[in-house]
């Protein structure tokens, strides 16, 4: 709202100002009820702030009779006033687009005496792809003239479009300058040639390859395949003690069944983790559970998370997997739901 106060305010001095104007793009509110798939459901959709803002700041009538409250006209309702089903936004995560499930938050607007002379036609663009809302447009009859000096806040001034790179401190230090100025986007000689000083007093005490030890230089890729030299190798000709010098004359023979016994136990052990890493693996790698089936269509879901904080945040469900739409349409999502459960 504090937007499209400071908007409003700004159009209507431009006017006063004696030129006119066009507001383009995404207001993100759909105006009137045809502008919206689901107003009929919506609580108080007219009393909404930024439907109200919107009323205050358009002609409510056509643009050729009757009085007008607001200073500028909406285009595409002046060529078309009842055309339903003119959206240009749509969810994308329902895939509302595939019905046409979506809202008008798109706009073309202009003063009234520029839409009543030079306006043509005004239009939306809902076959071109690419983001969850489409193109709008309009076409006038006028001739360029060209100017005598830009604006003061013409965009060619703004320091994102001046064609000068920003240092990292614009963004982080208050500049004393105003922001149009673009001797705030440059540096002084003095600080220029002190940090071009700086980089080659770092590159002079870098050290260089050549001069570092070979344990911190790159590895060829070779060297991980040969056996290191700090570690001793094993001799071929090392000869392992005979089974028989292990066991002495004064082993007992229940000194050997207790060890038998405990060998047999470890071996068993062992096996039965064995056995336990490889159910665990193979639930793990078993794939995908299967999913369950809606009961409008009998099709298999698809499954969301709930990204709204609150209790749920974060917890699994499943949703029909068609794509949203009016729910008289037999080929639009169904309304089954059901929650995951936690694995």
């Amino acid at each position: 709202m504090r937007f499209y106060s400071l908007l409003k305010i700004r159009a209507e001095a431009l006017l006063a100002a004696g030129s006119h104007v066009i507001i383009l793009g995404d207001l993100n509110t759909a105006h009137r009820p045809i502008d919206h798939w689901d107003a009929v459901n919506l609580e108080c959709f007219e009393e909404d702030p930024g439907r109200k803002w919107m009323d205050s700041l358009l002609s409510s009538l056509g643009c050729q009779t009757g009085s007008h409250v607001g200073p500028f006209i909406d285009s595409y309702r002046c060529f078309q006033p009842k055309q339903e089903g003119a959206f240009t936004c749509w969810s994308a995560v329902s895939g509302a687009r595939h019905l046409n499930y979506g809202s008008r938050l798109d706009y073309v607007l202009g003063d009234r005496t520029l839409v009543i002379d030079t306006f043509q036609d005004s239009f939306l663009l809902p076959e071109v792809m690419g983001s969850d809302h489409c193109p709008v447009g309009a076409v006038l009859s006028v001739s360029s003239v060209p100017a005598k000096e830009c604006p003061p806040l013409c965009t060619r001034f703004l320091p994102e479009f001046a064609g000068t790179q920003l240092k990292i401190r614009r963004f982080l230090v208050r500049l004393k300058d105003p922001v149009f100025r673009h001797s705030a986007l440059k540096l002084n000689n003095k600080t220029q040639v002190q940090m071009h000083q700086n980089k080659a007093r770092v590159r002079s005490t870098r050290p260089r390859p050549s001069q570092a030890g070979s344990s911190r230089g790159q590895k060829n890729l070779t060297s991980y395949f040969q056996p290191s030299s700090s570690h001793p190798q094993a001799s071929p000709n090392l000869e392992l003690p005979s089974v028989g010098a292990l066991v002495t004359p004064k082993t007992s023979e229940k000194e050997v069944m207790a060890k038998v016994v405990e060998g047999q136990a470890s071996a068993s052990e062992a096996k039965d983790e064995k056995e336990i890493r490889t159910s665990f693996w193979k639930s793990v790698l078993g794939g995908p559970l299967s999913m369950p089936l809606c009961r409008g269509h009998r099709e298999p879901c698809v499954r969301r998370t709930v990204k709204k904080p609150g209790p749920n945040l974060g917890r699994h469900f499943y949703i029909c997997a068609r794509p949203q739409g009016p729910p008289t349409d037999p080929s639009s999502r169904c309304n089954f739901f059901l929650w995951s459960r936690p694995s």
